[in-house]
């Protein structure tokens, strides 16, 4: 299978265009300063994009490789879902809001968007991170967690039950 080559130089100026024209829009719309934030074409794995809030620093990440392949698609529809977002994160504030309530589907309803939450995309040819499974027992069955989920618990973070049986899930080491 042959990996895609990410969008060119020129297809990230359109995007960074697209991206910074929705946030203008969105301030004359609510008349509200909003600034631009830092775009980045780095993002990785399934998501065409994401919207990132941590420590006052805002910024949006797409996936050059999805973009690569579906790149009008992404245009339309996953920028102005993740401007949406940073929107929503200036007007009201995150934690006072559902990521895709009805504040974040006003905002695509205004940049005459559809709020869809989630693309279904072929991603052949894109490269995909696979993470680790770890295998954990319960009293009825065994569960197949992901790297991330065995972490939490190997450092007593978090445990988890089973669904079915109430029991807890134990690592098979």
């Amino acid at each position: 299978m042959k990996i895609l080559s990410p969008i060119t130089l020129q297809q990230q100026k359109q995007v960074l265009q697209k991206t910074q024209s929705f946030i203008h829009f969105a301030a004359e719309t609510y008349n509200k300063k909003i600034s631009n934030i830092p775009i980045y074409f780095d993002l990785k794995g399934r998501a065409a994009g994401m919207y990132v809030s941590e420590h006052k620093n805002q910024y949006i990440r797409y996936n050059p490789y999805i973009f690569a392949k579906y790149f009008d698609d992404n245009l339309q529809t996953t920028v102005p879902h993740e401007v949406a977002h940073y929107i929503s994160d200036v007007l009201y504030g995150l934690r006072n809001i559902r990521p895709h309530g009805s504040e974040w589907k006003n905002i695509m309803l205004t940049f005459d968007a559809e709020p869809n939450v989630t693309s279904d995309y072929d991603l052949t040819g894109i490269p995909i991170r696979q993470l680790q499974r770890f295998e954990y027992q319960c009293g009825c069955m065994t569960h197949q967690l992901t790297a991330i989920r065995h972490n939490k618990m190997m450092q007593g973070k978090v445990s988890y039950r089973c669904k079915y049986c109430g029991s807890p899930v134990v690592f098979c080491e």
